[in-house]
């Protein structure tokens, strides 16, 4: 595929709001999973990666009215693109010619649900009274995934396009491909990709539903794991033509190499046993960058920690590399939760300052092996990394690989 640059990122995640705090809590191995603080939930017991700031707090960041209605998902995209965009050094100017492709699911469902019964008790919308700030009535028009993509787009100016995907866990890997893929054709020379996601009671009882929550804290890729933690977050990355790029003096912080995409459809919410749908995806990224598996530094795994991801994801990867062969990996989701719709994207970002930075994030929680597959990083580990595998799988078997290319060696972080 011809070179995509990667210019700028940001992240907001349960291990820091920025950059820099990401990285001293991923090489510090220090994890943001703990008991429900935030969500108003009478589920107390369940273990999550929440951001550590309120909604009212994120606004004041933002410099936000407190009458105008935004969802947390958007507050904590609205965070994650602010820094993504001064990572790249672009103006309002420069929005009008890039493109802002963004994944996820929940929506504004963590408003919506507060209002939901208020709504459906008015036969008129408009006559719904109120005492706050924000009509409720606007909470429910920003229920729906695009429009939670439309309000963080919106905060910066004029986008020359928007849409939303929404695959659930493979929604931000899957805005890498439709990014690349504008790029590819002509149609604009820089797209900003990635996801968002916040917590919801639909999103926690739901996935309760599927009994797949742990109440301690996650345990990815090992004999003794029972389960995932939802977590919440978003990251955007800002991919532009190498041409592009050049012409605007910008930085160049990693190159997108490859991507794979492919639906095994073996079931709605399950992996099939010989990981077909990941194999396939991760097979693809690799042919799309031109090279062997053997020249895969680190996997990134999806790594949910559930008793059904883990070992088909293993014995996808085995079948890729080889018996023996495997390269590096872990799963970082002990660190951050699974943040469904937006981890493809904080993931890569992860990558990309562990090439910067020369280690492989450890595999939080680590105990024992899943026999009889290889044993993950379990501890922080220096290396140099020069082609990363990043693995988001999605329900449906809507599973999503991208393969990321060490830039320059960096600035530090600046924020």
């Amino acid at each position: 595929m011809s070179s995509i640059v990667i210019t700028g990122m940001g992240v907001v995640s349960a291990i820091g709001i920025g950059k820099r705090e990401n990285l001293d809590s991923l090489r510090s191995m220090r994890g943001g999973v703990a008991p429900v603080h935030y969500l108003a939930t009478e589920h107390r017991e369940c273990m999550v990666g929440e951001v550590k700031l309120t909604n009212d707090e994120m606004r004041v960041r933002l410099g936000i009215a407190a009458d105008e209605a935004s969802v947390r998902t958007s507050l904590l995209g609205m965070l994650a693109l602010d820094e993504a965009l001064a990572d790249a050094g672009l103006t309002a100017d420069d929005l009008r010619q890039t493109a802002f492709v963004n994944g996820t699911t929940v929506g504004g469902m963590d408003m919506s649900e507060q209002h939901y019964l208020d709504f459906l008790s008015v036969a008129d919308a408009t006559s719904l009274k109120h005492d706050g700030a924000v009509n409720p009535i606007d909470y429910i028009r920003t229920h729906d995934c695009g429009a939670s993509t439309d309000l963080i787009a919106d905060h910066f100016g004029r986008f020359a396009m928007t849409t939303t995907i929404s695959t659930a866990c493979s929604s931000a890997a899957n805005a890498f491909i439709l990014g690349a893929r504008l790029i590819a054709s002509g149609e604009f020379s820089r797209v900003v990709v990635g996801g968002a996601e916040s917590l919801s009671k639909f999103h926690l009882n739901g996935f309760n539903t599927l009994m797949i929550l742990d109440q301690k804290p996650c345990r990815p890729m090992d004999a003794t794991r029972a389960g995932l933690n939802l977590g919440e977050g978003a990251a955007y990355l800002v991919l532009e033509s190498e041409a592009s790029a050049n012409a605007r003096g910008a930085h160049i912080v990693g190159r997108l190499a490859g991507y794979g995409n492919a639906c095994d459809a073996f079931h709605q919410t399950a992996s099939s046993a010989d990981g077909e749908g990941a194999f396939r995806a991760m097979r693809q990224a690799l042919q799309r960058a031109g090279i062997e598996p053997s020249a895969i530094d680190y996997v990134n795994c999806h790594g949910t920690g559930t008793p059904n991801n883990d070992p088909s994801e293993l014995e996808a990867m085995h079948r890729l590399f080889g018996d023996g062969k495997l390269p590096s990996f872990s799963s970082t989701k002990g660190f951050t939760g699974h943040t469904t719709s937006a981890s493809g994207s904080i993931e890569a970002v992860f990558c990309l300052l562990a090439m910067q930075h020369g280690f492989v994030p450890a595999n939080l929680n680590f105990s024992a092996p899943i026999e009889p597959w290889a044993v993950p990083i379990g501890q922080t580990v220096e290396k140099p990394l020069r082609y990363v595998l990043c693995n988001a799988f999605g329900f449906g078997g809507n599973d999503t690989a991208i393969v990321l290319e060490a830039g320059p060696q960096p600035a530090t972080p600046s924020r």
